[in-house]
């Protein structure tokens, strides 16, 4: 039997997965770090000491409890793969060293004015026709650009740009390489048309030499160093692919290969991912690639979500012990879910808008703020937390409803992710949404999506959509109707709530 290690490196933690050749889980670990906030809309991870350093800690363990409880052999393990939060951006030198630490997606808002330059002196229509994305906040172009204007001496001794993804294929192969799903983010650097960089658009950003060689996700790409092998404890010579974004390897981990499968992730932020029959034209979401040639997807975002509800206990349900708890994080998270079943749909009339760390799809308004509206003395932190968890469903319906009226069909859609956990959420999403949401056994995310394009890179399968072979189904989630008109009437205001306090948003810094 052979073997391939997944590991994923999200915004609070990573995860990897020892999978065999049949797609059965073997072993799974994970390991935390911080997401670094150094000031209002930045958000940061030190590439060496959160993303090399867990990758290296969940190699090791894996490989050596592989070896302890089954007798496997670094050998075996044929390929690995790996994904990251994305776009990230990490200048290195030409030895490869970080110049600063990674700038994050959409929920790092620093670049607008870079957006704004490049909508003016490119085009908003030209960088559209170019790349099929319009600029934001989670777009990587202007976060370069940034780079180069305001930390020039960091911009002059870069030697590429990579992603985060991109920055472990690096350590362990030498190699500098891009997937072009990933790099479809970069906009707008990607001719997403003739599937390379564009000198036309790099000429207002950086020159083209500074940005990796573009790749397919499931692509082998190199072999582990020995240097990297004796640092993660993989043998030498392991193959390793180009991986991809974690969303991306989230949707094929739950089979949402399938045109009109939608992949919801419950994770930090919420991002959605639907195969689509053919490259949409889209403003308010973002058209892209797919991990392998012939596929394309419709994505989008919001800027928060699990990093919302852990706000809340950190700020208000304190895991150090508040009024004699003594919680930990993981039962904080149920404490605050049951809190939440106290309070009636509709939270007792407060509203909650989530953008507190701005917002990505449909708005793209990196200085959108979070509001909670209705708040008196009545209330409790059972309908704050109630207010903040359909908070975010609005916003996803916000998003669904973008979909739809693109005439797009959803045929089915995967929840995964941590969230998936707070069955309160859940359910929340499928009735404002009126959409049923069906669950996979195995919900462990990027890491074991990786250890498939691991399997599609070896030729173990052919196609994508062999994946649904991985797959099997638990239960489903199905939308109630008989808190639909209060969610109906919520979702009024909540659209009218943002649109007449957005422009006090852009006052307020």
């Amino acid at each position: 039997m052979a073997y391939v290690l997944g590991i994923d490196i999200g915004t609070y933690e990573s995860k990897g997965a020892l999978v065999n050749e049949t797609g059965k889980l073997l072993l799974s670990e994970s390991v935390a770090h911080q997401l670094e906030i150094p000031q209002r809309g930045w958000a940061e991870h030190d590439a060496e000491h959160a993303w090399w350093h867990d990758f290296m800690h969940l190699s090791k363990a894996i490989t050596q409890k592989a070896a302890a409880q089954y007798g496997i052999q670094p050998d075996e393990i044929k390929a690995v793969g790996v994904s990251s939060i994305a776009p990230a951006v990490v200048p290195v030198d030409s030895e490869g060293k970080p110049l600063r630490k990674a700038i994050l997606y959409g929920v790092d808002t620093r670049s607008q004015k870079q957006v704004d330059e490049c909508n003016e002196k490119i085009g908003v229509e030209r960088i559209f026709q170019v790349g099929a994305q319009s600029l934001s906040a989670q777009s990587a172009g202007p976060k370069i650009l940034w780079i180069r204007q305001e930390e020039p001496h960091v911009y002059e001794r870069t030697a590429k740009f990579l992603c985060g993804s991109g920055y472990l294929v690096y350590k362990l192969t030498d190699e500098q390489v891009i997937d072009r799903y990933t790099a479809a983010s970069y906009s707008p650097l990607l001719d997403i048309h003739q599937l390379k960089w564009s000198e036309e658009m790099a000429g207002a950003i950086c020159e083209l030499d500074k940005l990796p060689r573009l790749t397919w996700s499931h692509e082998i790409v190199g072999e582990v160093t020995k240097r990297a092998a004796t640092q993660t404890g993989l043998a030498p010579g392991t193959k390793v692919i180009a991986g991809t974004a974690d969303a991306l390897s989230e949707a094929i981990s739950v089979g949402a290969v399938n045109k009109g499968d939608l992949m919801l992730m419950y994770g930090s932020s919420t991002f959605f991912i639907l195969a689509a029959p053919h490259l949409p034209r889209t403003q308010t979401l973002w058209a892209n690639l797919h991990a392998v040639p012939g596929y394309h997807t419709i994505t989008g975002g919001t800027a928060t979500a699990g990093s919302l509800t852990r706000w809340f206990i950190d700020q208000c349900l304190s895991t150090a012990g508040q009024k004699g708890h003594g919680m930990t994080v993981d039962e904080a998270y149920t404490y605050a879910m049951k809190l939440a079943e106290q309070s009636p749909p509709g939270a007792n009339g407060l509203l909650t808008l989530p953008y507190f760390s701005g917002e990505r799809t449909p708005i793209h308004h990196a200085a959108a703020k979070g509001v909670f509206f209705g708040l008196s003395l009545h209330h409790t932190q059972s309908d704050m937390y109630r207010s903040i968890l359909e908070g975010i469903s609005f916003s996803i319906r916000h998003n669904m409803d973008e979909i739809r009226s693109m005439d797009v069909p959803i045929h089915r859609s995967i929840a995964v992710g941590g969230g998936v956990k707070n069955r309160l959420w859940l359910q929340s999403v499928s009735d404002i949404c009126q959409l049923t949401q069906v669950i996979p056994e195995i919900t462990l995310g990027a890491s074991y999506g990786n250890a498939f394009l691991c399997a599609l890179g070896l030729g173990w399968y052919r196609e994508l959509t062999d994946m649904a072979q991985w797959v099997k189904i638990k239960e489903e989630v199905a939308p109630q109707k008989t808190h639909l008109p209060v969610y109906e009437r919520h979702y009024e205001l909540y659209h009218k709530l943002y649109q007449q306090t957005r422009n006090l948003m852009d006052e307020l810094t």
